[in-house]
């Protein structure tokens, strides 16, 4: 027994799965559309154009959507490792300076000028 396509009316007893499909996004019903294979089955070529362009489109439309998905998947996974790697960086402790040049030196040219003055000035200040 055949069932004709509900959206162009198509008798093509071989194309069941693609007239069920075309009903489904017809209603707008994209899960249900998925499930009958959406994703996998071609349009009857027996359909009407319009009708088979409306499957096309709800099958490329739901490909690009779930391209989009996977994207946004590994975009998230991606700064989710660099977030960690990060914290990672920050929980190891930096190297501790061993004397007061090592931690001079690490200060610009005139913060490292003006502690040496004070150090001078302090050492002045000891002498008897």
């Amino acid at each position: 027994m055949t069932s004709p396509c509900p959206v162009c009316g198509c008798n093509e007893r071989r194309s069941v799965v693609a007239h069920a499909i075309a009903a489904a996004v017809a209603e707008d019903d994209l899960d249900r559309a998925i499930e009958l294979g959406l994703l996998e089955v071609a349009s009857c070529e027996h359909c009407d154009a319009a009708c088979s362009a409306r499957v096309m489109a709800a099958h490329d439309e739901r490909l690009a959507a779930l391209g989009a998905r996977e994207r946004y998947r590994a975009r998230q996974a991606r700064l989710q490792r660099r977030a960690q790697e990060r914290a990672a960086a920050r929980a190891t402790p930096a190297p501790a300076a061993t004397n007061t040049a090592e931690a001079a030196s690490g200060l610009p040219s005139a913060a490292a000028a003006a502690l040496a003055r004070a150090r001078a000035r302090a050492a002045e200040r000891r002498k008897p």
